[in-house]
């Protein structure tokens, strides 16, 4: 199946000698959530805003669902919705004003039944009559995402859509989005919150200094990289590991009463390896406990191997 999102060779250049994106190629499905993550002024907003038409690339190419950006403008952006970072919107008009506008710029007919569903799933119908600028921060992101997905876009990108907002919208967030993607609608966010990543992507990619430098679905990425700990706690303190167990990964904390076992997350079999070593050591533990690396464990240790 043809991707909905195909980003080839796309380089972005300033005059300045800023090289914003460095030669990124992309393929997004149909109905996938993918994560976008990379620190501030890694090129995840240029490399947005020029898939939106908002900026132009200085070369590469850009389909979205089979329409070039560049050539067929109209029927590609007509295929996009965009909930960018900063709050615009038209204050002086009512929320169904603005987002029933918002609709008509991209020549879709009027849907009334359709405005009201997503104003219903958003928290805003009862908002509707309201002048945009009567409304409260996390109202007036709503209402940017109502517009986003008034043209019923099948490529939505959500560009830290829940940076500063409460938890009420948060969490009705990403019901919408869960809901949407059930639609065969492809959602493509970029978030600081990287556990939300974690919670709704099923691919993640990671961008640093304009380069796309990593694609792995979640599940194999925290897989491949991920580390995991086996933390024992010792009936007995210890000041210096057993010369028998010199070999291992292992650290000392606690004041000597917890033994630390780092690995690889594919190496779990040799746990019992290491356990059975612990025995013949003559070191006894009263509980173990483990635990996992995270997205963000792992994110930030791309982006610093990359410095």
């Amino acid at each position: 199946m043809s991707p909905i999102l195909s980003i080839s060779r796309l380089t972005k250049s300033y005059a300045s000698g800023l090289q914003a994106l460095k030669s990124v190629d992309l393929e997004i499905g149909k109905g996938e959530i993918f994560a976008l993550l990379g620190p501030n002024g890694a090129g995840k907003t240029t490399l947005i805003n020029i898939v939106c038409g908002i900026v132009n690339p200085t070369s590469g190419q850009v389909l979205a669902d089979g329409h070039d950006i560049k050539r067929e403008y109209r029927q590609a952006r007509s295929k996009i919705g965009l909930v960018p970072q900063e709050l615009t919107t038209d204050a002086f008009e009512s929320v169904w004003a603005t987002v029933t506008f918002s609709r008509g710029l991209f020549g879709r007919p009027p849907n009334p039944a359709f405005i009201e569903k997503t104003l219903r799933e958003l928290s805003l119908w009862e908002k509707r009559k309201d002048k945009i600028m009567t409304l409260s921060g996390g109202m007036k992101r709503r209402v940017m995402i109502a517009k986003a997905l008034s043209h019923e876009p099948q490529i939505l990108f959500l560009d830290e859509p829940t940076a500063g907002v409460d938890v009420e919208l948060r969490r009705d967030m990403w019901n919408l989005v869960r809901g949407l993607r059930e639609n065969g609608v492809t959602i493509i966010l970029t978030t600081h919150y990287i556990e939300e990543a974690e919670e709704m992507a099923d691919r993640v990619g990671v961008i640093n200094k304009g380069e796309l430098i990593l694609v792995e679905e979640k599940h194999e990425l925290m897989k491949k990289l991920g580390k995991r700990q086996l933390t024992l706690h010792l009936q007995e303190h210890m000041s210096a590991l057993p010369p028998a167990l010199a070999g291992w990964p292992l650290e000392l904390n606690g004041d000597g009463t917890e033994l630390v076992y780092s690995f690889e997350a594919q190496d779990s079999a040799c746990i019992s390896d290491f356990l059975r070593q612990l025995n013949e050591a003559g070191v006894a533990f009263k509980d173990l406990n483990t635990r996992e690396s995270s997205l963000e464990e792992i994110f930030v240790s791309l982006v610093s191997d990359r410095k």
